[in-house]
């Protein structure tokens, strides 16, 4: 075998971006004679990006020796920076702090002003930044500064990534990022380097939907899918573009091709280290199939995601709750949001918490939830989250009795629901619309708007929301729903608005009595919230009429 032959068709590949073919080469001629560092590190990326993780590891271990060899520390320092980083992404501390600490005593050793001493501040600043985004904001300007310096854009473009995240987290989302957009700015340019081109589209994507920016997430989604086409090699950012892409095509209604693309990341990241991307995967597979009900394949999937790390709420206690089961869901979404103390974190939660709340009667705590939400929606102005808070604050306000405040609301979130194509949300947000309507006497309009949203469940294959919605406007059906004269005055009470604990007083029962009969009326009527009770009461003329025991 000519080696030197072959190290010129390797390196002719790796400059064409032929990530497979040039692995190929280069561990082939590697293997007829040891390759110097400099083709050790095209290895070492070659191998990452064709997910051959360990050989990537192993060989920039090779190279990071190999260069101090040569007395190259700063590429020996580099190649530390590159061991480091993924360890530390992937959660592994020990290891990760371990090479980060070498690259940091071999710069304080040979006294070395290049510019691997902005790379060693990168990763300092992730280690801060959830728990002081200022401090961490403060170290990407320093490594941005020093990649100025030396000209070097793949830090500059990693250390003002890091500074939108850090101010994102420390509550300044529109400079924050002004910041995120600079950086892809670079990165769309296409003169990155392919390992920090990869980071930052996927790390500036998970920043979009964490402050719910779905027209940035879907832009820079659709950028990373072109790139990634571009190179049909290419294995570790192909799965998280997959998951990417199916919260879009959910989003905007697109649920079989979502399922599918959920399950296309699934194949491409089972086996592969990192095992929080596969749990991404894994809840957003579960997401689909719980909103088309199918909830045992959903709780499985749940769970799985669970497996992997990834936090299963608040898809599973939804889950529960579509199924009847809402003390559990109860204390499963309780238990997630006192752990929560992040605000971005707990606006994830807060609606479902909401959700939940009212089914179980608790009406007061929907309302602290709401407020919650409605002022982090306020502060980030994120459209998304504004409409979620809006149909939110819609629920709350019917469960109060103030059908008029809750037609404002409701409206607001169908409008903005309808201007980002998200017509799941939307049909939600009709079917609490016409039971807002029903209950300030436009049954006409009420029709209209129900008869919208049943139209769009149909479409969309959303069965559980299809049946709570027939269950609300069924005719021919027995008026009391085959329920006891007591339950009938439950439910009477729950559509005036009332609370548990204001019925227990008003019918001389215990609250958990009251509990109770709410519990039976749900499951004998196919409900899962009081806002569908009172739509139920309203609908079967059940408002107002006393019965007796």
């Amino acid at each position: 075998m000519d080696v030197a032959a072959e190290l010129v068709r390797a390196r002719d590949a790796f400059a064409r971006q032929a990530w497979s073919d040039a692995y190929t080469a280069l561990a082939q001629a590697d293997g007829e004679h040891p390759l110097g560092p400099d083709d050790l590190v095209r290895l070492a990326t070659a191998a990452y990006l064709v997910g051959s993780d360990a050989e990537c590891g192993a060989a920039t271990e090779r190279a990071h020796h190999a260069y101090l060899d040569l007395g190259e520390t700063a590429r020996a320092v580099r190649c530390a920076f590159w061991m480091a980083l993924p360890l530390l992404l992937s959660g592994e501390t020990a290891r990760g702090g371990g090479w980060l600490a070498r690259a940091r005593r071999l710069l304080e050793d040979g006294g070395l002003d290049c510019v691997e001493q902005g790379y060693v501040l990168f990763p300092q600043g992730l280690r801060l930044i959830h728990k002081d985004p200022r401090a961490a904001y403060g170290l990407f300007g320093e490594a941005a500064a020093i990649g100025e310096r030396f000209g070097d854009q793949d830090l500059v473009t990693l250390a003002r990534h890091g500074q939108g995240r850090a101010l994102v987290y420390a509550g300044e989302t529109a400079a924050g990022t002004a910041l995120l957009d600079e950086a892809m700015v670079a990165v769309a340019s296409r003169q990155l380097s392919p390992l920090v081109t990869g980071l930052v589209y996927c790390s500036v994507i998970e920043a979009c939907e964490e402050i719910f920016d779905l027209r940035r997430a879907q832009e820079w989604t659709e950028a990373l899918a072109d790139w990634c086409a571009a190179q049909p090699d290419l294995v570790p950012y192909r799965g998280q573009c997959l998951i990417h892409r199916a919260h879009v095509l959910q989003t905007h209604g697109d649920w079989s091709d979502a399922l599918d693309e959920t399950r296309r990341a699934c194949e491409r990241l089972e086996g592969l280290p990192g095992r929080g991307v596969l749990g991404m995967a894994l809840y957003q597979e579960a997401e689909l199939h719980r909103v088309r009900g199918a909830f045992a394949r959903s709780e499985e999937t749940y769970r799985q995601a669970g497996a992997c790390g990834h936090r299963a709420q608040p898809g599973l206690a939804l889950l529960w709750l579509a199924q009847g089961r809402t003390d559990a869901a109860a204390a499963a979404i309780r238990s997630a949001l006192d752990e929560t103390p992040d605000r971005l974190r707990r606006a994830r939660l807060l609606a479902p918490y909401a959700e939940i709340m009212l089914a179980a009667g608790e009406v007061p705590a929907a309302r602290k939830a709401v407020d919650e939400l409605t002022r982090t929606a306020d502060d980030l102005e994120a459209p998304l989250l504004r409409a979620v808070a809006a149909h939110a604050r819609g629920a709350v306000l019917l469960a109060e009795g103030d059908a008029a405040a809750a037609l404002g609301a409701l409206l607001e979130a169908g409008r903005t629901w309808s201007e980002l194509g998200a017509p799941y949300e939307r049909a939600r947000s009709l079917m609490l619309l016409g039971v807002a309507r029903q209950r300030l006497g436009d049954a006409g309009t009420a029709r209209l708007e129900l008869n919208a949203a049943r139209e769009a469940f149909r479409e969309l294959g959303a069965a559980p929301d299809l049946a709570r919605l027939d269950a609300l406007t069924r005719r021919g059906a027995r008026h009391d729903g085959g329920l006891s004269p007591r339950e009938i005055e439950v439910l009477r009470l729950v559509a005036t608005g009332r609370t548990n604990h204001a019925i227990a007083d008003e019918l001389v029962l215990s609250e958990k009595t009251v509990a109770r009969h709410v519990s039976n009326i749900f499951g004998k009527l196919g409900l899962s919230s009081r806002a569908a009770a009172t739509a139920y009461a309203y609908e079967h003329d059940l408002v107002g009429r006393r019965w007796a025991e």
